[in-house]
C-alpha cells in the first residue's frame, strides 16, 4: 500500500534538502542551479505527487512501469518525468513518447527498442547511460569496460540522445565512501565528451540518493534522486 505524505511535511524537509544541498554547492564552489532535485516517489500514493508538485518541485522519478503510469496520467503535464528504474524492454512501449528521460539506458536490446518507438514518434528521447562503478552484481549498469563500444554504437542512432551518466553507488555506513564512485561517473562523463560522438551530449550526472547526495553533488551530480529523506511518511 502506497503512503500519503503531507505538503507541510514534504515543505519541511525539503527545507532540510535544500539546506544540505546549498552547503554542499558552497563547499564545492558550485551554484545551486546546478543541482535539481528529482522527488523519488515508488512509496508514495498518486495524491501526494500533488502535494509534491505544489512544493515547486517539478521532477518526478518512477521505478516501475505499473506503477508510474497512473500517476503520470493523472499529473502528466504538470512535471517532468523521469524514468529511474531498471527498464524491461517491453515495457519501452508504455514509456517511450510518456516520459521525458530515460536513466537506465544500460543495454543494446534496449537502446534499439527505444530508437524503434521513439523513430515511430518522431521524436529524440534523452537518456542517461547507466554504469556500474562500483561493479556490484546486485545492481544494474554497464561494466565500465563495455562503456565506450556501447556509446560509440547508440552515437548512430538518430532518436536517442545521451543526455548523461547514471550510477548508483553501493549502501554504505559513511557517506565519504561513496565519493570514489561519483568521481568515476564524472570522470567518465569528460571521456565521453572529450570523444565528440554525434547524439552524445552527457552533460548530465544522475548521482546520490537520501543517504549520500551531499557527496554527489560535491563530485558534480546535476540531478540527485531523492525519495526518503523527501517524501518520508510520518511515523516511519
Amino acid at each position: 500500500m502506497k503512503a500519503a505524505v503531507s505538503m507541510e511535511m514534504i515543505q519541511k524537509q525539503l527545507e532540510q534538502v535544500e539546506q544540505r544541498i546549498r552547503n554542499a554547492c558552497a563547499r564545492s564552489g558550485r551554484k545551486r542551479e546546478e543541482v535539481r532535485i528529482i522527488a523519488v516517489t515508488k512509496y508514495v500514493d498518486t495524491e501526494t505527487i500533488g502535494e509534491i508538485l505544489k512544493t515547486g518541485i517539478t521532477h518526478i522519478g518512477e521505478n516501475r512501469v505499473q506503477d508510474a503510469l497512473p500517476k503520470y496520467e493523472r499529473y502528466k503535464e504538470q512535471a517532468t518525468w523521469h524514468f529511474i528504474g531498471h527498464l524491461q524492454t517491453n515495457k519501452v512501449k508504455d514509456i517511450v513518447g510518456r516520459f521525458d528521460v530515460i536513466h537506465s539506458l544500460d543495454r543494446l536490446s534496449l537502446a534499439k527498442e527505444i530508437e524503434k518507438r521513439a523513430a515511430a514518434l518522431g521524436i529524440v528521447v534523452p537518456c542517461f547511460v547507466q554504469i556500474n562503478i562500483a561493479g556490484e552484481e546486485t545492481k544494474f549498469g554497464l561494466n565500465p569496460t563495455d562503456v565506450l563500444a556501447f556509446v560509440k554504437e547508440t552515437s548512430n542512432m538518430k532518436h536517442i540522445r545521451i543526455a548523461g551518466l547514471m550510477t548508483m553507488a553501493p549502501i554504505v555506513e559513511h557517506p565519504e565512501e561513496a565519493r570514489p564512485v561519483f568521481r568515476e561517473l564524472r570522470a567518465w562523463q569528460k571521456r565521453l565528451q572529450d570523444l565528440r560522438l554525434p547524439n552524445v551530449t552527457a552533460e548530465e550526472l544522475s548521482m546520490g540518493m537520501s543517504g549520500d547526495f551531499e557527496v554527489a553533488v560535491e563530485e558534480g551530480a546535476t540531478f540527485v534522486r531523492l525519495g526518503s529523506v523527501l517524501v518520508k511518511p510520518e511515523g516511519t
